[in-house]
């Protein structure tokens, strides 16, 4: 008889690879917390600027301002310099 070499599915559930390396403890920041960080820059930060940041289509961006934004508190501008829209955030309220 030929010995039994485990498949992954015969694993049990929340055993790990041996060989698995282990997550570092200082994570990359999420999205929003890149575009928290670009709106509280000084000058704000335009669409396409935060659009690049996060790799979002520019109605997401919006949407994500509008909403998950909005409902954490955050108090956000906009105004238009030089013919280019610039979005700011508050301090939270």
């Amino acid at each position: 008889m030929a010995s039994h070499t485990p498949k992954p599915s015969d694993r049990r559930r929340g055993q790990t690879n041996s060989n698995a390396t282990s997550k570092t403890t200082s994570a990359a920041p999420t999205k929003l917390e890149r575009l928290v960080a670009l709106l509280r820059r000084k000058g704000g930060a335009t669409l396409e600027e935060l659009c690049t940041a996060t790799g979002w289509q520019p109605h997401s961006v919006r949407g994500a301002i509008a909403g998950t934004l909005k409902k954490k508190g955050h108090a956000i501008t906009s105004e238009r310099i030089d013919g280019v829209r610039r979005y700011r955030i508050g301090d939270p309220e």
